[in-house]
């Protein structure tokens, strides 16, 4: 048979065919009206190469019309779509396209902006990042996230906070979810060692400052500093943490037990930003090395990270390119991360003041040392870019800079679209460990002997060998083991406890209730989460 038109045939001046003599059989007719089969046998795999004229794509007729029926059966994707004559010279041309102003998001110009000392830069970086977000998928309307946040609420009050107060939960993990917990908007959570720019990351992101901002070389700031957002320019202020705790509307209330030692080192900002009319940013105090971690703190600070960490949606460990070293404080903040490693953003800050080839040495370092201490076989992402509003020092990696920053903000612009499915995420994990929590107790409960004396013999036995313990309550049970909590913590837990037969009986109903939230209650929670998402 004869060839197609192409650069092996007659029609395209290819390289067996002069150009000039026709196709030796008619075009492939047209595809057929519905879906699925009917494409010709003779129809090439592609289409054929476009005629370039002037720096635009000119198809025949026959196959503009073979494109769009394919595109139509794809879902709108094809196989080789015609290139705009915009499109095609932004391609060629990239820096003759370049915007400022429009830089390091999706659907904005990658060029590099004016930096400037205001960071307005950022807070449009922002702000079209949302609207790219928001324009390749769906919101969900408000009423429908209210009816998901209903059910995610009444589920838990019912099925899931019963079995966590008769089994003593608030006391080896955290405690009881708050109603404000499900509406909150996400948080973003930045740690890291003084001064590796987290406060100017801040700064970058809302464009200008913020009440009580403290910047400088030395460790600055000393307090937990939530940053959200109050609807007015005119009433921006500073919310003591103990009155912060009080507001039934903010998800704050779960700190009031750290007591007055935390909450006057914690406090609340309320200002005007377009950013946060969609999350919230935690600053938190920088993590000290040596001996003055062990001192000062009248508060318990792993705690308190712990707490933020498993209600924030995002969580940010910065690095300066000249602070590598990992203390033993910040070592430990760095592992009570490990159940959520999917929040876990690693961000190299300040890599503008280094050489490319001190970046690269720079960088390895870092994945050496993170290795170490996180301790997994899948390698972190870590995020390097230059984070306050001063020019660059360093342009040789101006494009990669630009880059790793609009992925980092692209996460961040992500937060507010899968906030309801984020939620429904955090209940099935923390019923799943309320489950195996309960079991675990339950077991240990049935271990002790019924007469009054030896209790405080066995029990100490027990707790010596909770990880022998541990793998027979997971088999008498059937429970996974991935979800069991850490020993050491558990064991540091039940010493505190005088007796473990004072704890109540594992009621069975409650387990069965708990068992229809994994495969009745959530499954259609996700699936109405589905449902609308697809709509």
């Amino acid at each position: 048979p004869s060839l197609p038109p192409g650069p092996l045939g007659g029609g395209g001046g290819g390289m067996y065919g002069s150009g000039n003599e026709p196709p030796h059989e008619p075009p492939p007719p047209p595809l057929p009206s519905g879906p699925g089969d009917g494409y010709s046998r003779r129809m090439p795999d592609r289409l054929p190469p476009q005629q370039q004229q002037g720096g635009q794509y000119n198809y025949p007729q026959q196959n503009q019309h073979q494109h769009q029926q394919q595109a139509q059966y794809s879902g709108g994707r094809s196989s080789d779509p015609p290139l705009p004559a915009m499109q095609y010279q932004r391609q060629q041309h990239p820096q003759q396209q370049q915007q400022p102003g429009q830089y390091g998001m999706p659907g904005a110009d990658t060029s590099m902006p004016p930096n400037d000392a205001s960071g307005a830069t950022a807070t449009a970086t922002a702000t079209t990042a949302a609207t790219a977000a928001t324009a390749t998928k769906p919101d969900l309307s408000q009423f429908d996230k209210d009816m998901i946040f209903k059910g995610l609420k009444r589920m838990y009050k019912k099925k899931i906070l019963p079995l966590e107060v008769s089994s003593k939960y608030a006391h080896f993990h955290s405690s009881p979810l708050q109603p404000s917990d499900f509406e909150a908007k996400p948080m973003v959570l930045l740690l890291g060692q003084y001064s590796v720019g987290k406060t100017s990351f801040i700064r970058y992101l809302l464009g200008r400052d913020f009440p009580g901002i403290r910047i400088g070389p030395e460790p600055t700031t000393d307090r937990f500093v939530a940053i959200m957002h109050s609807g007015s320019s005119k009433h921006e202020k500073i919310v003591p943490g103990a009155a912060l705790c009080s507001q039934a509307d903010r998800p704050f209330r779960g700190l009031s037990p750290f007591g007055n030692n935390f909450l006057s080192r914690f406090e609340g900002v309320e200002m005007d930003s377009p950013i946060l009319k969609n999350i919230t940013l935690v600053d938190t105090p920088g993590i000290l090395s040596g001996q003055k971690q062990m001192i000062g703190r009248n508060y318990d600070y792993e705690a308190v990270m712990k707490w933020f960490a498993e209600r924030a949606d995002l969580i940010i460990i910065m690095f300066d390119a000249h602070k590598l070293d990992i203390s033993d404080e910040l070592k430990r903040v760095i592992e009570l991360m490990k159940p959520h490693a999917d929040k876990v953003r690693v961000v190299l800050n300040k890599a503008d003041c280094v050489s490319t080839q001190q970046l690269m040495r720079v960088y390895g370092a870092l994945m050496w040392s993170l290795g170490k201490v996180m301790k997994t076989p899948e390698v972190c992402r870590v995020y390097m870019g230059s984070f306050w509003g001063a020019p660059l020092q360093n342009t040789e990696q101006a494009r990669l800079l630009t880059q790793e920053k609009m992925d980092l903000f692209s996460d961040v612009a992500k937060l507010p679209e899968n906030a309801v499915f984020r939620r429904i995420n955090e209940l099935v994990k923390r019923a799943r460990s309320v489950k195996v929590h309960a079991h675990i107790v339950h077991y240990l409960r049935k271990q002790m002997p019924y007469k009054p004396w030896g209790k405080k013999e066995k029990q100490r036995k027990l707790i010596d060998n909770l990880e022998r313990e541990f793998v027979m309550c997971a088999r008498r049970y059937d429970l996974p083991r991935g979800d069991f909590p850490e020993v050491r913590p558990f064991q540091q837990a039940l010493s505190e406890i005088r007796d473990l037969t004072e704890i109540p009986k594992l009621d069975k109903k409650m387990v069965h209730e708990m068992d229809k939230v994994f495969s009745v209650e959530i499954p259609a929670l996700l699936h109405q989460a589905s449902d609308i998402d697809k709509s």
